[in-house]
């Protein structure tokens, strides 16, 4: 009676790590085509939007000044002030990322602003 137990445990080993092998298998092909669907920008802050104005139209938050900033539709002087003390900005999203403005005055703003470098 216990050789019979220990080779029924013994067979159960493999069953079980098969199975945890295929489930993990399993998991990670599902995990994996899920976030194929998911947009890149992680902070889920919205896209500029399609009435947007042309990348020439907007103001350019590595260069303008504050007067230039303040005439941005929702941007305040406080606002304004900490763009530029801020300064560089690889994208408009650093704003965002990095603890310059709220999202709540990024969504107002984000589609009149945009982040140009300098050449390198």
């Amino acid at each position: 009676m216990r050789q019979t137990r220990e080779r029924v445990e013994n067979e159960s080993v493999p069953i079980l790590t098969r199975s945890m092998v295929i489930s993990f298998a399993l998991l990670g092909s599902c995990v994996a085509a899920t976030a194929q669907y998911h947009d890149r920008d992680s902070s889920g802050a919205p896209k500029t939007s399609a009435t947007a104005p042309a990348p020439e139209a907007r103001v350019d938050i590595n260069h303008a000044s504050v007067d230039e900033l303040l005439k941005v539709p929702g941007m305040t002087a406080t606002w304004a002030g900490r763009i530029v003390r801020f300064r560089p900005y690889r994208t408009k999203q650093d704003l965002l990322d990095h603890g310059v403005v709220t999202s709540e005055v990024y969504d107002r703003i984000k589609d009149y602003v945009i982040a140009h470098r300098d050449k390198e």
